[in-house]
């Protein structure tokens, strides 16, 4: 990897980065703060059987910082020298930084996911249905029971559900009892629904004034964010998560105050050309 002796490199790293909006979102901050010159945000192709080589590459290039999508949210955790404990406790890392030659990982994913909501309402003693148990799933709920929420949670995979439930004190029911759910929020971390028609729950248990949040996001909004604005419900989308947890991102990376509009726009912007991340 190529690199720039007078700039501190950032990157993603995932097996299908090329589809990311992270660079557009940092770089523009960058821009805005007239730090570019001295930070840039790039892509790094890993796939699931090269990370260990991948991490050695980039201990060697003095790689400032990195964020880690899909697969190596948990797999990353055995090459760094630190997690704290929020990471450790959710289970996944999203965000490394290079202190010194220390790798320390953090979770910014919950943090988006609270902070997105928090826009919306106060989380203390709310339900909360959350369909689905993988990775983005345990940072939400990590992030949900540590604000005083109440969780159920409904997935497919009953032994991930129960365990998810047994780390964080929450509740399971089955995946088919999902339409007779009552909750304040409804939070899909699944895959339903991110392409296609598809929607994770019956259209007819939406309520009015619910908060209802899908992590997915695409350039004309998830069929579940149609149906939550049918129903009058409040619609919060994954690309919000996205800037909330780039923001605290990208305050670990430069211990700057993260230009929010700046990044939003980016965002917005690169999604006209990329659906998927």
């Amino acid at each position: 990897m190529a690199t720039d002796a007078h700039k501190k490199i950032c990157l993603v790293i995932g097996d299908h980065v090329g589809r990311s909006l992270s660079p557009a979102m940092h770089n523009a901050a960058y821009k805005a703060l007239g730090i570019d010159s001295q930070y840039e945000f790039k892509l790094m192709r890993i796939a699931a059987t090269e990370l260990k080589q991948g991490i050695k590459e980039i201990r060697a290039n003095g790689i400032h910082a990195f964020a880690v999508t899909i697969p190596h949210k948990e797999a990353i955790m055995q090459y760094l020298n630190e997690i704290n404990d929020e990471a450790r406790h959710i289970g996944a890392v999203n965000t490394v930084l290079n202190v010194n030659g220390k790798l320390i990982g953090y979770n910014t994913d919950y943090y988006g996911a609270m902070e997105s909501l928090k826009q919306h309402v106060s989380l203390s003693n709310k339900k909360v249905a959350v369909l689905g148990s993988g990775g983005s799933a345990r940072a939400i709920v990590y992030g949900l029971t540590k604000g005083k929420c109440s969780v159920i949670i409904y997935s497919r995979n009953t032994e991930k559900a129960d365990e998810l439930a047994e780390s964080f004190g929450c509740k399971v029911k089955s995946w088919e009892q999902r339409n007779n759910l009552q909750a304040d929020i409804i939070i899909n971390t699944t895959p339903i629904g991110k392409e296609g028609e598809a929607l994770p729950i019956d259209e007819s248990i939406i309520q009015k004034e619910q908060i209802v949040f899908d992590v997915n996001y695409s350039v004309n909004g998830t069929s579940l964010a149609h149906a939550a604005e049918r129903k009058g419900a409040v619609n919060v989308d994954g690309l919000e998560m996205l800037l909330r947890q780039g923001m605290m991102q990208f305050e670990l990376y430069t211990g700057l105050k993260a230009p929010e509009q700046a990044m939003r726009n980016a965002l917005k912007n690169e999604l006209n050309h990329v659906t998927t991340i």
